[in-house]
């Protein structure tokens, strides 16, 4: 993310604006989602609900920049190719989409097959989660969703060693998605 937030500065800073306050609004959201699923094993629709909106609005917005500072496209600097900005929009477009719709879908699957592993509040947060790395390509989201049950397996097998917990206990998934969206937002080239 942060390589492309340097490309974004160049190309189009509107863009980079955009996408900076997508990355703070994940890092506010990460953070009050982390407390309360810790705490309550919750993630409240009131947060992961509006996510959407927030995602959409932010990502769709600086692609729509992005398109509209390329020369050609029908932006200021272009003047007069619509289709070719309709191409550039659309694939990344699409993928934020896409994305949100896949790593949805994937969730929802995992909660049908096995109810007692998987809330439906990590449901709904996939498709938010989906949507950042859809921004980014699909080794991004293939990469966090991952590196969340990595991360999840870890900190379940760390709880049985130290025996502070069984093959019973449940763990808040929420954060492990969320570190795992972040970390194949930070580390997966852009």
């Amino acid at each position: 993310m942060i390589q492309r937030l340097g490309e974004l500065w160049q190309a189009a800073p509107p863009a980079f604006w955009l996408v900076l306050a997508a990355c703070a609004y994940f890092a506010v959201m990460a953070v009050r989602l982390t407390v309360i699923d810790v705490r309550h094993h919750l993630l409240p629709n009131r947060i992961v609900f509006p996510s959407y909106a927030v995602a959409g609005v932010l990502l769709l917005g600086a692609v729509a920049s992005l398109v509209l500072s390329v020369p050609g496209s029908g932006g200021p600097d272009g003047g007069g190719a619509p289709e070719a900005a309709a191409q550039l929009f659309g694939v990344p477009a699409l993928r934020i989409l896409a994305g949100g719709a896949v790593l949805w879908l994937f969730y929802f699957v995992l909660r049908l097959v096995y109810p007692p592993g998987m809330g439906f509040g990590d449901v709904k947060l996939a498709g938010v989660l989906g949507m950042y790395l859809g921004y980014l390509g699909w080794s991004h989201v293939f990469a966090g969703t991952f590196a969340a049950f990595l991360l999840g397996g870890l900190w379940s097998i760390a709880l049985l060693a130290s025996r502070r917990g069984t093959l019973k206990s449940a763990i808040p998934f929420g954060p492990f998605m969320l570190a795992g969206a972040a970390a194949a937002m930070a580390v997966v080239p852009a």
